[in-house]
C-alpha cells in the first residue's frame, strides 16, 4: 500500500513538473515571438549582406557606408541595391583587430565636389598608425586627393576613428589611446585625443593648445561625435571595464583617462556627463535630436537614448545584435549592425542597414 502511494505521488510530481516545464517553454516562445514582433514593428531593413559597415553617410536617397575591410558601399535608399566602390589610397589600409577603413564623412559641398574625408589604419616601418585623408569620387572609385594628418598612433585596439565636420566648418576626429593608456595624458601624442583641424589639414588658429591638433585629451577610446542645436559637442567613449561614458566636450579639457574613470574626480579633470556603472555598452556612433542622444552600442547590442534634460536612459532599439553607428534625418533614424566584426554572432543577411521612425 505504501509502495502504491509513493508511486502515485511520484507520478503526480512528474506530471506537475512536466506541466510547469511546458508552461515555461510556452512563455519563452511567447516572449521570443513578442520580441520578434516588436523588432518587425520598429525596423525596416534597407540593405543586407554588408561587410562590417562602420560609418553612415546619406546624400539625397543614397547612402555611403565605409566598410572596415577597405571600401565604400553605396546603397540606394529606395530599392536597397548596392554598389561597392573601391578605394585608391597611397598607403594600404590595414584591416587588423579593430583597425581598418573607419570614419567617413562627406564634404559639405559633396553634390558639386564629389569629395569626402576618411580615417583609416595603416602600417609603416613596422608600426601601426591611423591617418586622415581627402577623397574624390570618380565614377565608382574613390581616389586619395590629399593627406590631412598621418602618424596618429594605432594598434589592434583603441583606434577611435570617428570623423565629422562641425558647425564651425572644421573637421573633428576621435583618436583612441592605441592600447597605451599613457598616450592619453601626453599632450605631445595624438593618441587618446579628440582632434580638430581645417579641411586642408592645417591647425586652426583658435585651437586650445598652441600649434596643436589636440582639442581635448585624457580619452581612452572615443568613438562618437555629435553636436546639439546649441553647438555643444558630445562624445561617447569606451570604459576599461564597463563605466562607458558620454562626455560634454570642451576645448582644452582633460577627461581623466587613465587617472580617473566613471564618477571618480581629480583636480583639473572632467568627469563624464553620464557613465554606465557596471553595465557595458561599448558605445560607438551617436546622434542628437530634441535634446536626446541616440547611442549605438556594440557590446550592449542596442540603441540607447540619453535624455539631456533629465539624464535618464531608455532603450530605443534592440534584438539586432551589435550596433555601430546612427544617423538621424528629420524624424527617421538609420543604423547599422556589426555582427561580422569578429565579436558578434552573424545572422542571416548580416550586416544590415535599418530604418526606424522616431515618431512615437
Amino acid at each position: 500500500m505504501i509502495g502504491l502511494k509513493k508511486f502515485i505521488f511520484t507520478l503526480i510530481f512528474i506530471l506537475y513538473i512536466s506541466a510547469c516545464s511546458s508552461e515555461d517553454n510556452h512563455q519563452s516562445e511567447m516572449n521570443e515571438r513578442d520580441a520578434i514582433e516588436v523588432f518587425s514593428r520598429q525596423a525596416e531593413v534597407i540593405a543586407t549582406d554588408l561587410n562590417i559597415p562602420w560609418n553612415i553617410n546619406k546624400h539625397d536617397n543614397a547612402f555611403y557606408l565605409s566598410q572596415r575591410p577597405g571600401n565604400i558601399i553605396k546603397v540606394d535608399g529606395v530599392s536597397g541595391s548596392k554598389t561597392v566602390q573601391n578605394l585608391e589610397v597611397t598607403k594600404d589600409i590595414l584591416h587588423e583587430g579593430e583597425g581598418g577603413f573607419l570614419g567617413l564623412t562627406l564634404a559639405s559641398d559633396f553634390a558639386d565636389s564629389q569629395e569626402a574625408f576618411a580615417y583609416h589604419t595603416y602600417k609603416q616601418d613596422g608600426q601601426v598608425y591611423n591617418r586622415i585623408i581627402g577623397l574624390k569620387l570618380n565614377q565608382n572609385t574613390w581616389q586619395e586627393k590629399s593627406i590631412l594628418l598621418e602618424r596618429i598612433p594605432g594598434g589592434r585596439i583603441h583606434n577611435g576613428g570617428r570623423i565629422k565636420i562641425g558647425p564651425d566648418g572644421l573637421l573633428y576626429a576621435t583618436a583612441g589611446d592605441a592600447g597605451n593608456p599613457k598616450n592619453a595624458q601626453n599632450i605631445e601624442s595624438l593618441a587618446g585625443k579628440i582632434l580638430r583641424m581645417e579641411l586642408d589639414g592645417t591647425v586652426p588658429n583658435d585651437n586650445p593648445l598652441n600649434n596643436s591638433y589636440v582639442y581635448s585629451f585624457g580619452h581612452r577610446n572615443p568613438q562618437g561625435l555629435a553636436w546639439d542645436d546649441e553647438g555643444n559637442l558630445y562624445s561617447s567613449e569606451h570604459g576599461q571595464v564597463a563605466h562607458d561614458e558620454i562626455n560634454l566636450i570642451e576645448p582644452g579639457k582633460n577627461y581623466g583617462w587613465p587617472i580617473i574613470e566613471g564618477d571618480q574626480q581629480a583636480p583639473n579633470m572632467v568627469s563624464p556627463l553620464y557613465q554606465t556603472g557596471d553595465d557595458t555598452w561599448a558605445p560607438s556612433g551617436i546622434a542628437i535630436q530634441n535634446k536626446k542622444i541616440y547611442v549605438a552600442n556594440l557590446r550592449g547590442e542596442s540603441i540607447r537614448v540619453f535624455n539631456l534634460t533629465d539624464n535618464t536612459v531608455d532603450t530605443f532599439f534592440e534584438n539586432a545584435g551589435r550596433m555601430r553607428d546612427v544617423l538621424i534625418e528629420n524624424d527617421t533614424l538609420f543604423t547599422i549592425t556589426n555582427n561580422r566584426d569578429g565579436r558578434g554572432n552573424p545572422r542571416e543577411g548580416d550586416d544590415k542597414l535599418f530604418k526606424l521612425s522616431l515618431i512615437e
